[in-house]
């Protein structure tokens, strides 16, 4: 049975459950990722993409790339090596929420994105999808400026942070959403256009560039691996709680 977007919703709000009974910090991403779907879902119905279906197919294949590896890693199976290094970073309790946030986010759009999207176009039929593409990203980074507002209205710190980081653009974690979703489209037009061979090959390639990309994320360097424990000292040590403030919060 084919699954819908209704059904991705449902497993992503189990895993924010299960997170937060646990305390485990893989529920940040999942949290996020639950909003992101939720509001493909509700632009998919009222018409902002070129392709409906398609998108609606697209997101499914995205999102089922995550369920997968999270259920790979949490079964003790194997999963690619930057969504294992993804997870093993939920257990580090010196990363900020916004470094837990953006290691899953850099797996997601630089690896799984484009594997979904040449997956459902392939040949060159990948040149229909570019704006609703581009449109999906708009959708992620307008879903991170609005995580990092809800978690500066309780903690002073990630106002400074955000102020740094300057909305989209993330340098100082060595993030980039722009540049992210550009590597993300180039890698979804060649591997539109490879054989089974070469898309494993390739794809292989990707996961550890992309893993070397969570690591930076996670060891910024100096100065910021100076400021960082000093953000990490003034967050809640409540996991359940941020979960739940990254699901549900509202900015006005």
């Amino acid at each position: 049975m084919d699954l819908s977007i209704s059904d991705i919703l449902n497993s992503l709000n189990s895993i924010n459950e299960q997170c937060e009974t646990t305390k485990n910090k893989a529920g940040y991403f999942a949290a996020l990722y639950k909003r992101m779907t939720q509001c493909v879902m509700e632009n998919i119905q009222a018409g902002k993409f070129e392709d409906g279906p398609r998108m609606e197919k697209l997101d499914v294949i995205f999102a089922q790339r995550y369920l997968n590896a999270y259920d790979a890693y949490f079964s003790q199976h194997s999963c690619s090596k930057s969504w294992y290094h993804a997870f093993e970073s939920c257990t580090n309790n010196s990363l900020i929420v916004l470094q837990h946030l953006l290691i899953g986010i850099n797996t997601h759009i630089n690896l799984d994105l484009a594997i979904a999207a040449a997956e459902v176009a392939p040949g060159m039929t990948i040149h229909d999808l570019h704006d609703d593409f581009n449109r999906i990203n708009l959708l992620i980074s307008s879903l991170i400026d609005d995580v990092q507002e809800s978690l500066a209205k309780v903690w002073v710190p990630m106002r400074i942070l955000t102020r740094i980081a300057n909305g989209r653009q993330i340098p100082v974690l060595n993030f980039s959403i722009d540049k992210a979703r550009d590597a993300s489209w180039a890698n979804a037009v060649l591997l539109a256009n490879m054989n089974a061979d070469q898309k494993n090959q390739y794809i292989s390639q990707m996961d550890a560039t992309v893993c070397y990309l969570g690591e930076k994320i996670q060891s910024p360097g100096i100065p910021l691996n100076m400021l960082l424990p000093m953000i990490r000292a003034s967050e809640y040590d409540d996991v359940s709680r941020t979960i739940h403030l990254i699901d549900t919060t509202i900015v006005q």
